[in-house]
């Protein structure tokens, strides 16, 4: 089944952001999807010449938007959890977009930016999932 795409154009970033708890556990999610958005032209670049190391980076990409979504949802120790799964999936992402560079698919030069945001998402994730 196909399912149509949604137009979210008329859609604001206050209007996305609803019903979040506060205004630093937003700005975690969006340091989550600026990861996403700066790895995305190089899981492209990778794809093209291995797609199963692609996707997997892909896979761990969106597990850690997915966690941190749910660790801000959640309270204590379950939020706890999902920190740390959500920190795993960055490292596992991070190896991947690594092993593009060793590999011969990107240029270091090309992912460190992805991986300077990989890097300050990660920072905060630990210090999260370590409380």
């Amino acid at each position: 089944m196909i399912v149509p795409a949604i137009d979210c154009s008329g859609v604001t970033e206050a209007a996305l952001g609803e019903g979040m708890h506060s205004p630093s556990r937003q700005l975690l999610l969006d340091g989550a999807l600026d990861v996403v958005a700066s790895a995305r032209p190089l899981v492209e670049v990778i794809g093209r010449r291995d797609r199963h190391l692609a996707s997997q980076v892909r896979r761990a990409l969106n597990g850690v938007v997915l966690n941190v979504a749910e660790g801000v949802g959640c309270v204590a120790g379950n939020s706890r959890l999902r920190f740390q799964s959500a920190l795993g999936s960055l490292y596992e992402a991070r190896a991947g977009l690594r092993l593009g560079v060793a590999w011969g698919y990107v240029s270091a030069e090309a992912c460190a930016e992805a991986l300077a945001s990989n890097d300050r998402l990660g920072a905060r994730l630990y210090g999260l999932a370590r409380r």
